[in-house]
């Protein structure tokens, strides 16, 4: 058989780019791969993924896409709202699927959930909608709590609307917001460690990527200092958080791999609409609640869908 016969019978490799700032969202990279394969779109055989950890540095989104996009990935995955804003602004033409955390339509990402127009769509959860449910565990959880530390990414406009949001939402739960704001990961570092004792009862996670992607470091300061913490995720909880309400990432992750391969097979992503992930998970890590020596009403972990001994 003649040598181009057989290159002709070849299988297409297809080439998959992903941007993640790290830390929790590497579950979600973990968790579309998976969701590939259950495809059969195995990562090494009939597709290749070119991940992008940015770890934490937001700024170097525009660069990663453009790279990307130059070397002819077939689609671009991106995780969480200021990466895909970032990721759209910075590209031209190649399709991008999304998880977002972030409305998709007021951040101007689509046009609407049911025929996003133009070359994106995913997968969308609402974070910030869940800013009051996140409150009252934590006051649950901590009855006498009467201040909450946040930190957040002032250069970031959707970390500084969560934050807000926080800041009106805590008057309802006769608690007082904390805030400090941080750019670099020595800054986050270095206010965490400088809390002084009875400056705040928790530390409340707002919805900002940076801050997200650095659940690892905050829990580990924050287990230290035995101070309680409320995060947006299981994944979180699982890196140390003492608790947490909102979506998993590695779900987050298989339920986009749906719209990666619908991509890769040809479907427009301005006719996929947008999936609304509604199901939320309350997770307790018992380990942490033990290292800062906080007792957890058995009340509360009855109600708890997932509970780390």
């Amino acid at each position: 058989m003649p040598l181009g016969s057989v290159r002709a019978q070849q299988p297409r490799l297809y080439r998959v780019g992903v941007i993640s700032q790290g830390g929790p969202y590497s579950a979600a990279v973990e968790g579309m791969r998976d969701g590939l394969r259950g495809l059969g779109l195995e990562d090494g055989k009939q597709v290749v993924l070119h991940v992008r950890d940015l770890k934490s540095d937001l700024q170097s989104v525009a660069a990663a896409a453009k790279s990307l996009e130059e070397e002819r990935v077939d689609v671009i995955y991106s995780i969480g709202s200021s990466v895909t804003i970032r990721a759209k602004a910075a590209t031209k033409s190649v399709p991008i699927v999304f998880y977002a955390g972030t409305d998709p339509i007021s951040t101007g990402l689509i046009a609407s959930f049911a025929r996003p127009a133009g070359r994106l769509t995913g997968v969308y959860s609402r974070f910030n909608d869940l800013v009051p449910k996140r409150f009252e565990l934590l006051k649950q959880l901590l009855p006498k709590m009467r201040r909450a530390v946040i930190f957040y990414v002032p250069a970031n406009p959707i970390a500084v609307r969560s934050a807000k949001e926080a800041r009106e939402v805590a008057p309802r739960f006769n608690v007082d917001i904390v805030e400090h704001a941080v750019s670099t990961v020595e800054e986050l570092r270095t206010g965490l460690r400088a809390l002084r004792p009875g400056e705040a009862d928790a530390f409340f996670q707002v919805t900002d990527g940076f801050i997200i992607s650095q659940a690892e470091l905050i829990t580990t300061i924050l287990r230290e200092k035995k101070m309680p913490s409320m995060f947006s995720s299981e994944d979180a909880v699982a890196k140390g958080a003492l608790a947490g309400y909102g979506v998993s990432y590695a779900s987050a992750g298989r339920l986009s791999a749906k719209y990666v391969q619908r991509v890769l097979s040809g479907s427009p992503p301005g006719d996929m609409p947008v999936e609304l992930i509604d199901t939320f998970h309350f997770v307790i890590n018992l380990k942490t609640a033990k290292i800062i020596g906080l007792t957890i009403p058995d009340s509360l972990l009855t109600r708890a869908d997932s509970v780390i001994r």
